[in-house]
Order: structure tokens, then sequence, then C-alpha cells
């Protein structure tokens, strides 16, 4: 893979659990999301399902007058439901293909509140940004905490020796939907992406 730049928000892509989980807070902030992606006329990005948050992020950018991309693979098709109102479905062979079209055609990353296939596609796109193989945002979306026990397990690791200081993890925290597309907006333009989610004035990657 070769290193991948961009001075210029186009597209995002959402990361998030294909259930609603227990806190409602999820549901409204993955509504909220797709509405400001489509009203800040930038093309979602996302796993090409119809249910759960997944279903949400991408039935309200629509519903906003946006345009979304959906890419699924074939054996998710009917577990996740393919949304198949979509004028732009991609369907692939495997994971892993769709995990590189989603990196390919988006130009940050977004991680709202999911499960552990949430959680290894936005460590997986901090750790290609760690190995220096492209300089794109991640976000986490720290929607009432739900992301904190993995912003601690980051300090433990470095605490413990494992991620050094010449091989710091790069991302950003946002509390709040309205903060996202402007950190990401930010950091494409110029800021960095620290260890800690603060934004830097000198690119670490």
């Amino acid at each position: 893979m070769n290193t991948v730049t961009q001075n210029e928000l186009k597209s995002v892509c959402v990361y998030c659990g294909s259930n609603f989980g227990s806190d409602s807070s999820h549901e409204a902030a993955a509504t909220r999301l797709g509405q400001l992606i489509a009203e800040a006329g930038l093309r979602l990005v996302y796993g090409g399902g119809s249910v759960g948050l997944m279903g949400t992020v991408a039935n309200s950018a629509l519903e906003s007058g946006g345009q979304v991309t959906g890419i699924i693979p074939h054996f998710l098709e009917k577990r996740e439901v393919m949304l198949e109102t979509l004028d732009d479905l991609i369907v692939t062979r495997d994971m892993h293909e769709r995990k590189l079209l989603m990196f390919e055609k988006s130009d940050a990353f977004i991680a709202l509140p999911g499960g552990i296939g949430t959680l290894e596609e936005a460590v997986e796109m901090m750790t290609w940004a760690q190995l220096g193989q492209h300089r794109k945002p991640v976000l986490l979306a720290d929607i009432n905490g739900f992301w904190s026990p993995l912003i601690e397990l980051f300090d433990h690791m470095r605490a413990q020796g494992y991620i050094r200081p010449d091989s710091e993890v790069p991302y950003l925290i946002a509390k709040s939907i309205d903060e996202i597309l402007p950190m990401l907006q930010h950091a494409i333009s110029g800021g960095t992406l620290k260890s800690n989610g603060d934004l830097a004035s000198v690119k670490e990657l």
C-alpha cells in the first residue's frame, strides 16, 4: 500500500454497530451525523447494511439529500439486510475487499459506538496510519464515554512501553457529533492527530 495524503475532505467513512445498543443517545448521534454529512456536501461511505446504527446513519444522510456509498460482502447481504435502495452499492467477495474499498473511497474515518467489528475496523485504520501507510484522520465519536475504555487501554499500552514515542497512534476524540466534521476538516487542512486526541500544528505521521 502506498502512503496516502490529501488536503480536502470529500468523503467520510463511518464505522458503527449493526445493532442499536442499550443507549438511545447512540441512535440519535447516528441520525445527527448522517444529517451533518449530507448538509456538508460530503459522501458517506459505510458498510452497506440497513439495520442498527449502520442503517440509521445511511438513511439519515439519504433523507437529507446526501450521497451514500454502501460496501458489503456477499455473505452479509441478508445478515446486515443490504440497503438495496442505494444508488452506489458495492457487493464484495469478502471482508478484506470490503475494508480496502472503504479505505480507498474515504478521506477520513469516524467510529460511532459499535461492537467488535467496529473496533477492529477503527483500530486497523490507526495501525495503518501508525505504520505510515496513510495520513487520513481517524476519529472516535466518544458518545457518552463509549470509547473511554479503549482510550484508557491506549494509555496503558503507552505506560507499559508498547506504544513508544516514535510509534504513536494518531487519532481524534469528539465528545459530541457537532464537533466531528470541523475536527476532521481542520486535521486534513494541516492540523495533526496526537495520540491523546488533541490537534497539534506539526504533522507526526
